[in-house]
């Protein structure tokens, strides 16, 4: 079931992506696709499906991000092993997982611009599997963590590279820029989903059709289950969390000499079995 947020001329909805377009949930349901995870009520929102059909068409729509005010948006840098490879610095594989936060209005919907701000001209991308929060949890077994999750959509984890470096020890400057990144179309729920396939989902990133990114989540150091137990020994997970997983080798700042985006270049990220993410870039203030 992949279920969606969206704008419609000027009223602000939810509902289920079907064939020919998306069954309007928000109108039958009351309340957003938040508070549905956390009321548990997909399954109700499931048999509402089976027995409606579509009332607007996905072109009539401004798809906006699944989870209109997540609590929290946690990252994980550098998790692909290849990608540790990389940074050539010869040290030792990470113990363990990287972790910074961005903010909800870092991220734009599917089919919005990500936006060149005027500060930097290195916009960079990088396709990544996030996973919402579906359960809340405080220290969960690792062995569970899949119970705890939704479903799963798609993130750009948009940067800016040269403001990563602007203080010491941390990167949340480059990572939090307005629209620098993006985030859905839809959550595909769990149920799409079993061990075997979060442990070897593949996502690939093409710029301008260009592929630039190719792997699976078979290559994590951290797998999606552990970050999750990781996270929950610190953090209240709480539904419409968002954990964003890592991304692969191959973002633009690795090329020689880097790569970074310009206006009108097109960015996908797709996800076997979610879909494809897909963002046009343009300048924040364009001349």
């Amino acid at each position: 079931m992949r279920l969606a947020t969206y704008l419609h001329g000027t009223s602000t909805s939810w509902g289920a992506v079907v064939d020919d377009g998306i069954i309007d949930l928000g109108a039958r349901l009351q309340g957003d696709l938040k508070q549905c995870i956390e009321q548990n009520r997909v399954d109700e929102a499931r048999r509402i499906i089976d027995t409606s059909s579509a009332d607007v068409p996905t072109d009539d729509v401004q798809f906006l991000p699944p989870i209109i005010a997540p609590e929290k948006i946690a990252c994980i840098g550098v998790n692909y092993a290849n990608r540790n490879a990389e940074y050539r610095d010869g040290s030792e594989p990470p113990k363990y997982p990287s972790l910074f936060m961005r903010t909800p209005d870092s991220l734009t919907g599917h089919g919005d611009h990500l936006l060149r701000p005027p500060e930097s001209e290195q916009l960079d991308y990088e396709g990544e599997i996030a996973v919402v929060i579906g359960k809340a949890g405080r220290r969960i077994d690792e062995a569970k963590a899949y119970e705890h999750i939704a479903g799963l959509t798609i993130m750009n984890e948009g940067t800016i590279r040269d403001w990563l470096r602007h203080s010491k020890f941390n990167v949340t400057q480059g990572k939090n820029f307005y629209h620098s990144g993006s985030i859905g179309p839809w959550i595909v729920t769990a149920d799409e989903f079993d061990a075997q396939r979060y442990e070897n989902l593949r996502v690939r990133t093409r710029v301008n059709g260009e592929e630039r990114q190719n792997d699976t989540t078979a290559s994590m150091m951290f797998p999606i289950a552990y970050q999750i137990a990781y996270m929950s020994q610190f953090f209240a997970l709480k539904p419409g969390d968002i954990i964003a997983t890592g991304t692969p080798n191959g973002a633009g700042a690795r090329f020689e000499p880097p790569i970074w985006l310009v206006p009108g270049d097109v960015v996908e990220v797709e996800v076997e079995g979610v879909g494809t993410l897909r963002n046009t870039v343009r300048d924040e203030f364009p001349a």
